[in-house]
């Protein structure tokens, strides 16, 4: 079952479209991809890009961005927000009415070409994930900012004593 938040507060909705190479396969990772996606307003557009060599996937990630696009490289080498801090983020990135555009690369990373092209790089923390659980966290992690703008209970920024 899918629990959805009430739409239509706290503004304009971040809408963003994902380039991942990969293909999801069934599973507990794309399972928890497509919850927290559909609990997002409005849900991420994903897009797949065939694996191949390091070169050839940035080559392809490139030529699917749309024109203006703000892209947002998913990077170990990236800044690591609070989730405070990345609701911030996010607010600025819709503020600046370009298409946002979030990019996952294969297990070799994305190529240097997309992270030069890329406007932010962002990291999920020095752990190394595996590429099919960075959606699900992305995802988790794009609704978390959602709730943070909207003051939505979800979040919970305390910390017990």
């Amino acid at each position: 079952m899918v629990r959805r938040r009430p739409a239509g507060r706290g503004g304009p909705d971040l809408k963003a479209r994902l380039l991942a190479v990969g293909r999801a396969r069934p599973g507990p990772e794309a399972a928890i991809f497509a919850e927290y996606n559909a609990r997002l307003r409005p849900p991420l557009s994903a897009q797949e890009l065939a694996q191949s060599d390091r070169a050839r996937e940035g080559a392809a990630m490139l030529a699917a961005l749309p024109e203006r696009a703000l892209l947002v490289a998913l990077d170990l080498g990236g800044a690591a927000p609070s989730s405070e801090a990345l609701a911030a983020l996010t607010q600025r990135w819709m503020e600046a009415a370009r298409p946002l555009v979030f990019a996952i690369g294969g297990a070799e990373g994305l190529d240097p070409a997309v992270l030069a092209r890329a406007e932010h790089k962002l990291s999920l923390g020095p752990l190394t994930w595996p590429h099919m659980l960075v959606r699900a966290l992305l995802a988790e992690q794009l609704f978390r900012a959602q709730c943070i703008r909207e003051n939505h209970p979800y979040h919970r920024g305390w910390r017990p004593a």
